[in-house]
């Protein structure tokens, strides 16, 4: 129960940073915006954003069943081993080519589309605060599932699931932020996602499916580049 408890602190004291730094973004007077400033009441976004069911809720079951039923290989319960950053950067890519390719199928097969991603699909213009708000069954088809197979091909050690989990989570949020992070013309450069990246996605529907990379879509020709679409 440790190793649990240990994992979701790490991932509610990254949201927090998450959630401190976008606030004060938010009032920032420079703040650079994607597409049209949306205006809302932030705190009502925040207990939105953290009590969807189909958001952290549903991950935190996940985690708790699968942490107690052991559900994981057996190196995931070693507590007391450090970070190995290269089984980090492999689960991350695991997981997004795993959930690019369940993100693809829900928007090539209408049955499939309607009844999970449709609902997260009426932002086309997101904030940070609609990064989870979408379906049960979004969430399970392109998070949860890609999450367990992940684990099952990637075997490493609790550390760095947290660290995994870590930064997963909060990149997911950070996609879906309405305006440019400082940060996303370096990280463009080494094909990491950014949130201009994913707001094409949202805007345009049928590009840049990846979340943390954007490796898979340009090896499948579904990339396009913000500059094409917001100038």
């Amino acid at each position: 129960m440790h190793g649990l408890i240990t994992g979701l602190l790490s991932v509610a004291v990254a949201q927090s940073f998450v959630l401190g730094y976008y606030t004060l973004m938010k009032h920032h007077s420079t703040v650079s915006y994607i597409q049209k400033k949306r205006d809302y009441h932030l705190l009502s976004m925040m207990k939105r954003h953290l009590s969807q069911p189909e958001g952290f809720c549903l991950l935190l079951l996940y985690l708790t069943v699968s942490w107690h039923f052991r559900w994981l290989p057996d190196s995931y319960y070693l507590l007391d081993t450090p970070i190995q950053w290269v089984d980090v950067t492999k689960q991350l890519l695991v997981q997004d080519a795993l959930q690019y390719s369940c993100h693809v199928l829900e928007h090539v097969i209408p049955s499939l589309y309607k009844i999970t991603h449709r609902h997260h699909h009426r932002f086309t213009n997101p904030t940070l605060f609609d990064s989870f708000h979408g379906s049960v069954l979004d969430t399970v088809t392109m998070v949860v599932v890609p999450l367990y197979i992940t684990s099952q091909i990637v075997h490493t050690n609790h550390r760095s699931y947290i660290a995994f989990g870590t930064l997963y989570s909060s990149w997911l949020t950070l996609i879906h932020s309405e305006f440019v992070h400082w940060w996303d013309p370096y990280l463009a450069m080494i094909g990491i996602g950014t949130a201009s990246d994913h707001h094409v996605h949202h805007k345009l529907f049928k590009y840049n499916y990846g979340h943390v990379f954007m490796y898979w879509d340009i090896l499948c020709g579904t990339y396009k580049h913000p500059k094409m679409v917001f100038g």
